[in-house]
């Protein structure tokens, strides 16, 4: 059973920043694409981020591009999203996912590609 966990969430003021961060094992870290979606009271899951294994693809939504940005520190089997220029449109619940397969080291914008999810942290950005 591969567990994410995510941290990092919490209350934060309109144009402020955060870091969220999801551990796994190092295994799936280093060898498959992985990527942070959000979900907003009544919404459904969105991606905001992805990369591929290595890092060389990335992909934002549109409406984090700029402001957000994903990246990976295998040796500490990390994954991060970095959050600059909050708005109260971002508040929701971000969880981390990562991929797997033989293709899993690609990037995907697709939640159905995605094999191993967290448990979600909350982020509230206040106006």
């Amino acid at each position: 059973q591969v567990q994410l966990v995510e941290a990092g969430g919490g209350l934060v003021q309109a144009g402020g920043s955060l870091r969220l961060s999801c551990v796994g094992p190092e295994r799936i870290f280093s060898s498959y694409g992985m990527a942070w979606f959000r979900q907003a009271p009544g919404k459904e899951r969105v991606i905001v981020a992805a990369t591929s294994s290595n890092g060389d693809n990335t992909y934002y939504a549109d409406s984090v591009k700029g402001r957000f940005t994903i990246s990976g520190d295998h040796a500490k089997s990390t994954m991060y999203l970095q959050m600059n220029r909050l708005e109260p449109e971002d508040t929701a619940d971000y969880v981390c996912a990562v991929r797997s397969g033989s293709t899993g080291f690609q990037l995907s914008t697709t939640p159905e590609d995605y094999h191993y999810w967290g448990p979600g942290t909350q982020v509230t950005v206040s106006s």
